[in-house]
């Protein structure tokens, strides 16, 4: 029992660690990142007089300074993973000895969601309607995953309906941003695409994305070292420190360096 509880207590401080390294990555990013704005629009049909016919007129709602989606999504997981390592503590031990994790899961539903949008962003998705779809399907899929993990609780064999149902949800804003990136790429004009960082951004953070699926893959097929919860846990908690570091570096070597 000893040797189970000193595994949550290295976790516990693996956790704390992580929360650090997000935070600082934040706190660098908001005093060293410059203060461009994206425009987050929406369109309509508007009649044209002298035409007499419907046509898409395009206005801006807003703007919003693009370090902020960055910043935040690295603040999210700072946060959870200080909450797990102290006031949610015991909570924590409770879900992982269930074999779940309910406060990864509302993180990423959240996180994954942001920086999804910040993607979006980049390849030139600026409609409001657009935008809160992508944030939805990508919370969608992260909470299919924590009712993966309660779901399999009560069942002799493991059932993949809720991780089938999170891939449809979650492949869908690629696709989309895919697409956005084939059509601003096959415009006449090579300048009017998306820099080349972005690509590296979409492919990047793609694998990352596909990585926690496998990770959970593993997990219930308990190959070598993942049939230990502990193990996949961990592994959760680097991919994401990996993978948010790697977007927010990325956008910032590409778009957020001070001129």
């Amino acid at each position: 029992m000893a040797k189970i509880a000193q595994k949550y207590i290295d976790l516990k401080n693996f956790n704390i660690k992580m929360g650090i390294l997000h935070f600082v990555q934040a706190v660098v990013l908001f005093f060293i990142s410059n203060d461009s704005t994206r425009e987050v629009t929406t369109s309509f049909f508007k009649f044209n007089e002298q035409t007499e016919k419907l046509e898409i007129a395009t206005r801006t709602l807003f703007e919003v300074r693009f370090a902020w989606f960055i910043i935040i999504f690295l603040l999210l997981s700072s946060f959870f993973h200080l909450f797990i390592s102290t006031i949610g503590f015991k909570k924590y031990v409770a879900d992982l000895r269930l074999g779940m994790n309910r406060f990864r899961w509302y993180e990423y539903s959240i996180s994954a969601s942001v920086m999804m949008v910040a993607i979006a962003m980049l390849t030139g998705i600026f409609s409001l309607g657009y935008l809160v779809m992508i944030f939805v399907l990508v919370a969608a899929m992260n909470l299919t995953g924590y009712l993966m993990e309660v779901h399999n609780q009560t069942t002799e064999k493991t059932n993949w309906s809720s991780y089938l149902v999170g891939c449809l949800l979650g492949v869908a804003p690629w696709i989309a941003i895919a697409l956005q990136l084939w059509g601003s790429g096959s415009v006449s004009g090579a300048e009017t695409g998306p820099p080349t960082f972005v690509y590296f951004i979409f492919f990047s953070i793609f694998i990352f994305f596909n990585c926690f699926a496998i990770n959970m893959v593993l997990q219930y097929k308990k190959v070598g070292k993942w049939s230990d919860y502990l193990y996949g846990e961990r592994v959760y908690i680097v991919l994401s420190l990996v993978a948010k570091s790697a977007l927010a570096w990325q956008v910032y070597a590409g778009t957020l360096q001070p001129a």
